[in-house]
């Protein structure tokens, strides 16, 4: 094996893998360092094998609801330890999926955990292989993309123990089916995993501190979503932190605190805990090699480049948003500077964000808060489900539009949305983000009918006064 490379890569999650092949097209001779599973935690652990389980809960949904559409499914049930097998297998079929790539692109995979060494022009790499012998590798430019983790509250006694107390790691594989469950945190990844729970027949109680759920969505959409689960049969504490959690025999009791100092004992079967993520930066030597670390990440600017010579960082490990295709993104930037191509630098602005519960939320850009508290003059739109033919024929007339855009120029500053399919809608408004579309041209835009996507024009015309169908 060579150990002379024009680029190294340190991790082979989505940000990495992408990264590599977009420099082996440019030519780049390119190595990736993995120290676990081709794919990463994106492919292995996180947004693939989460959306199988989520298919799983939502087709259970539609049968506990087939008489809705003129059906009978007596007595639906479900096998636990097979959907958490579907989903495994998902998983791997993807992750082989990467290594195909990988040989496709001539690009070589080197087994190990990386650390860097301060080197004349970029660090130098070494890579301690299973076999515990350490190799020095060579690159002109090395990319760090070692993504993160999931943080933990040990002072409040939620340090995960594999059994009661879970991470999406161990949230993902049950062995048995909780009765009861604890949800610490409710952005996207703690919201979708109370969604698979609460629809599989869990109860199911979410914690947040701040004052809503979905706290980085828009107001009107969070409020939304949580009448929504709240339906289902969720329920929500907010303004509210675990105080103090203790396993005791098969359970855990957490101590609830409010915001008004009263504190409440909930005794559950199993907690999750979805606080976040913080950055695998230790042990790498990215200080010594020149990076700066804050809150945990690494500081790049809008290329990737953490000012050190040759050392960039993109991903996940560079902080939020913590999201795939932001990292994939960001290496195809970072990637492309590198070779000299001209490029823009990341746009956070453009990047969309998807949970994948039920009902679904997505959004792109600016909330209406934001958008207001940056100074603009503001136009809103907004179509309902119900007033949608695809979505009544479907069944899901639950849902929500919302668009924002500059009174005085017509940009569009932001999009919001909630119900069914709204993840696979919102990429349209990131689109038009992109080609800096102004309200004017997305009403001209001719959407096909009947579809969910007529709403997303119906929720532009509203904010003109000019919506057709309520």
């Amino acid at each position: 094996m060579s150990t002379q490379f024009d680029l190294i890569v340190l991790g082979a999650g989505p940000g990495g893998y992408v990264t590599a092949i977009r420099a082996a097209q440019l030519g780049l001779k390119t190595a990736v360092v993995e120290r676990e599973h081709l794919g990463g935690i994106c492919l292995n652990w996180g947004c693939i094998p989460t959306k199988a389980l989520l298919r799983t809960s939502e087709l259970f949904y539609l049968m506990k609801h087939a008489g809705d559409f003129g059906l009978a499914v007596d007595n639906p049930r479900f096998d636990i330890e097979a959907v958490v097998k579907r989903s495994r297998k998902v998983a791997g079929q993807l992750s082989g999926g990467v290594g195909y790539l990988m040989k496709k692109h001539k690009i070589t995979v080197i087994d190990g955990e990386a650390r860097l060494e301060k080197a004349a022009n970029a660090p130098r790499v070494i890579v301690k292989g299973k076999d515990g012998k350490e190799t020095p590798f060579e690159a002109k430019h090395v990319i760090v993309a070692t993504g993160a983790r999931a943080r933990t509250l040990p002072q409040a006694g939620l340090a995960p123990d594999g059994k009661a107390i879970w991470t999406y790691r161990e949230a993902m594989v049950p062995k048995e089916m909780p009765k009861s469950l604890l949800v610490v945190g409710s952005g996207a990844i703690g919201i979708e995993f109370a969604s698979f729970y609460r629809s599989l027949g869990a109860d199911v109680t979410v914690v947040e501190m701040l004052d809503r759920i979905l706290p980085a969505e828009d107001a009107e959409i969070s409020a939304l979503a949580r009448k929504a689960f709240e339906k289902q049969g969720m329920a929500f504490r907010t303004e509210t932190v675990v105080e103090k959690a203790g396993v005791v025999g098969d359970a855990v009791a957490c101590v609830l605190k409010g915001k008004d100092g009263k504190t409440e004992t909930l005794n559950v079967h199993r907690v999750i805990v979805a606080i976040g993520i913080i950055g695998n930066t230790e042990g790498l030597g990215l200080e010594a090699c020149g990076a700066k670390i804050e809150r945990g990440h690494v500081v790049v600017d809008g290329f990737g480049r953490t000012g050190a010579p040759g050392l960039y960082a993109i991903g996940d490990v560079t902080g939020p948003p913590w999201l795939a295709h932001k990292a994939s993104h960001e290496g195809v930037i970072c990637v492309e500077t590198i070779a000299g191509l001209h490029t823009h630098a990341l746009d956070v602005s453009r990047i969309p964000g998807c949970t994948y519960s039920h009902p679904q939320i997505a959004s792109v850009g600016l909330t209406e808060d934001k958008a207001k508290a940056a100074g603009k003059k503001i136009k809103v739109g907004r179509f309902p489900f119900k007033g949608n033919g695809k979505a009544i024929a479907l069944g899901e007339q639950e849902g929500l539009i919302k668009t924002i855009f500059d009174a005085d120029s017509g940009e569009l500053l932001g999009a919001h949305m909630i119900g069914a399919e709204v993840t696979e809608l919102i990429q349209g408004y990131a689109i038009a983000k992109t080609l800096e579309t102004t309200e004017a041209e997305l009403m001209e835009t001719i959407f096909p009918h009947p579809t969910l996507s007529e709403m997303m024009h119906e929720a532009v015309l509203d904010a003109d006064g000019r919506v057709m169908h309520i």
